[in-house]
């Protein structure tokens, strides 16, 4: 679990600080929500990433946290600036997985 925050965490700040200097958006609020989304799918990826878990398991969540990002910033922003935030998520859980699947042992966390 302490991994999986850390993923979140660097996977945050690192969208963060890509965003705020190559892209300079003019919203920063928006900017720390798609990062938050970044992180989370990076921490989301790496915490499901064990056989404790069955796909149909780690699909559902992923479809749960994507629908909370979805709420949370229909709810701070609108609907039209709340998609991108799923799309990054789900590009990120997808390459997570993706990446993987290329390893004898189809995870990454050893």
């Amino acid at each position: 679990m302490k991994k999986a925050l850390l993923y979140f965490l660097l996977g945050t700040v690192v969208s963060f600080l890509i965003n705020y200097f190559f892209y300079s958006s003019e919203n920063i609020e928006l900017d720390i929500y798609y990062a938050v989304a970044f992180g989370s799918a990076w921490g989301i990826a790496y915490y499901l990433d064990t056989p404790d878990f069955t796909l149909a398991k780690k699909m559902g969540l992923s479809f749960v946290a994507m629908g909370i990002l979805v709420l949370v910033g229909t709810l701070i922003f609108n609907l039209e600036l709340a998609i991108p935030s799923i799309l990054k998520f789900s590009t990120v859980f997808v390459a997570y997985y993706l990446i993987a699947s290329f390893r004898a042992n189809k995870t990454l966390r050893n």
